[in-house]
């Protein structure tokens, strides 16, 4: 065991001469065994670059986009609309943590019911639109728990279709409409928070539009749509 040993300082004797002591001064580049994306292939800000007609590398933001954490006006300025607050988490009220104190809240917000222009059909449709992009892919087109995600062994979405998911009274299955809200806000489980990717109205609109998805499935008695 002991020759180990001596072999084994041996060769770090050897890799030290070599190469020397970390931090010591080269003009030679230096050997990169993990390079930790300290080279990338981009282009850099203010650079030059053929692969563009008009040789700069820098381009100019996609038509059409915002800045992080505004909405597109509803109506133009030039109707009396407001300019657009800031979209995204920005308080401690209902509104913006779907909390009541330390509780969750059930009901959507006054900001949302008290806005006629916003609390109508097109509101759930907005719902339903953000919902099939963020949310279908786990919890099913009806939110029976069996999207996409389902079929590769990802089987823990919550289902909201299961029985007794409109009665408060069983707390087994039931969600409030601000516990709902929360989990979108900040995820639970293996499910990441979609704080930053969703707006607060679009949020309170997929809590809308899985509440008309439950009400849906019990007048019919199915689970509308399938899966």
């Amino acid at each position: 065991m002991k020759y180990f040993f001596l072999s084994y300082l041996f060769v770090g004797a050897i890799i030290v001469s070599a190469f020397g002591f970390r931090g010591s001064k080269s003009e030679l580049p230096p050997i990169e065994i993990l390079p930790d994306m300290d080279h990338q292939a981009k282009v850099k800000y203010q650079a030059a670059s053929e692969f563009f007609a008009d040789g700069r590398g820098a381009r100019l933001p996609v038509k059409g986009t915002l800045p992080m954490g505004f909405e597109i006006p509803a109506k133009p300025a030039a109707k009396g609309v407001k300019p657009a607050r800031v979209a995204f988490t920005s308080g401690l009220g209902y509104y913006d943590t779907g909390k009541v104190g330390d509780f969750y809240g059930d009901g959507l917000p006054a900001e949302i019911t008290g806005d006629k222009s916003v609390f109508n059909a097109e509101f759930i449709k907005r719902g339903e639109q953000r919902y099939n992009i963020n949310c279908a892919i786990c919890h099913g087109t009806s939110g029976n728990g069996k999207g996409v995600t389902s079929k590769y062994g990802i089987l823990t979405a919550f289902n909201f279709q299961q029985p007794g998911n409109l009665d408060p009274a069983n707390a087994a299955a039931y969600r409030a409409d601000g516990a709902i809200f929360d989990v979108i806000t900040n995820g639970k489980g293996l499910m990441g928070g979609y704080g930053g990717n969703i707006t607060l109205r679009d949020r309170w609109a997929i809590v809308a539009y899985i509440r008309s998805l439950q009400l849906a499935a019990k007048e019919s008695g199915v689970t509308l749509p399938l899966q």
